[in-house]
């Protein structure tokens, strides 16, 4: 083989290497049965101790992902629905929408070290390192929560930033803004944390109904879940432009950014993975999990998915089987 072939064939290869390390392969590799009562809502995933939070309507549950068992149960919520941590003051805190409050307990003990006030339905929550702000969204109020980790933990927390419309989810560049889904305006609200106001007001167009978000902060997009249409939006963060639209399962409720692809999860029991390629993006995989996976955590070459066994639905969402609730942890093969 002449010189010149031999180098353009091994470019060959390396290209076709790291495409194929770019879009690996998803499935369900593991089931967690953790069982317990109640619902559930988002998963926080703590890497680097091997843990999830995950939110059950009245209690908050601890799970070991290295053996899928139940390390601790955080009781006393009315309608819990995330948690945010921040390692470095042993500190975790859970919005509790039913009763208006935050919850803050310890990440050792997993002990309640108190309620701070907050606002109705209070729900996404998440910290921000770069701004050393725990951010929480409250739908019914149409305001975001944006206070010091270390607040007296049966103090406040806070007068609220007011939103144009009514929040689900957000995300943060890691340089001072925050970028908040209002689901029933059809918009992302951008918010300057250190200024504490709106800044900016961008449409999800062609999706509609946006509630999970992911950002990629390197490259500048925001992944919007949109469920109506059903849509995954990808968004530039400098400009509001929406650089893709592309075709999501049914009932999505959260979406991710891992190992350089965006995830929606979808409670139609699909998974779906985006990919950019050449500069454009698209559908990389489908991945089949359950009826009722609509929420996630993530982290790298990990994927948790809540859910539980559940019963025919009549009308509405339907319920789950007393004591099936589990786990799906997805990886790449």
């Amino acid at each position: 083989m002449r010189k010149s072939h031999l180098l353009a064939s091994l470019s060959l290869l390396c290209t076709m290497a790291l495409t194929a390390v770019a879009q690996p392969t998803w499935s369900v590799k593991r089931t967690f049965h953790i069982g317990g009562e109640g619902g559930w809502d988002y998963v926080t995933v703590d890497a680097a101790n091997h843990r999830l939070f995950v939110t059950r309507s009245t209690h908050t549950q601890v799970i070991n992902t290295d053996s899928g068992t139940l390390i601790a149960d955080i009781p006393g919520q009315k309608r819990s629905h995330g948690v945010a941590i921040v390692p470095k003051l042993n500190r975790g805190f859970i919005t509790d929408g039913g009763s208006g409050t935050i919850v803050v307990f310890d990440l050792t003990t997993y002990a309640v070290l108190g309620q701070l006030t907050a606002l109705p339905d209070a729900d996404g929550i998440i910290y921000d390192p770069a701004t050393d702000l725990v951010l929480a969204v409250a739908g019914d109020a149409n305001a975001l929560l944006a206070f010091k980790p270390d607040v007296d933990p049966k103090g406040s927390a806070g007068a609220p930033i007011k939103l144009p419309g009514g929040p689900e989810f957000l995300a943060v560049d890691g340089k001072g803004k925050a970028f908040v889904n209002l689901e029933d305006k059809n918009l992302v609200a951008v918010v300057n944390l250190k200024e504490r106001k709106v800044t900016a007001q961008w449409p999800v167009a062609p999706g509609g109904h946006p509630v999970g978000m992911a950002i990629d902060a390197e490259h500048h997009r925001i992944f919007i879940g949109c469920r109506n249409p059903q849509k995954m939006i990808v968004m530039n963060t400098e400009t509001g432009a929406i650089e893709a639209a592309l075709p999501i399962g049914a009932g999505v409720d959260a979406a991710a950014f891992v190992d350089g692809q965006a995830f929606a999860s979808c409670g139609d029991g699909s998974l779906t993975a985006i990919s950019e390629k050449n500069g454009k993006f698209e559908v990389a995989q489908t991945v089949k999990t359950l009826q009722g996976a609509r929420t996630m955590g993530g982290s790298s070459k990990h994927l948790y998915l809540p859910t539980a066994e559940l019963e025919p639905a009549t009308t509405g969402r339907p319920k789950a089987k007393p004591d099936t609730f589990m786990i799906l942890e997805v990886t790449p093969q």
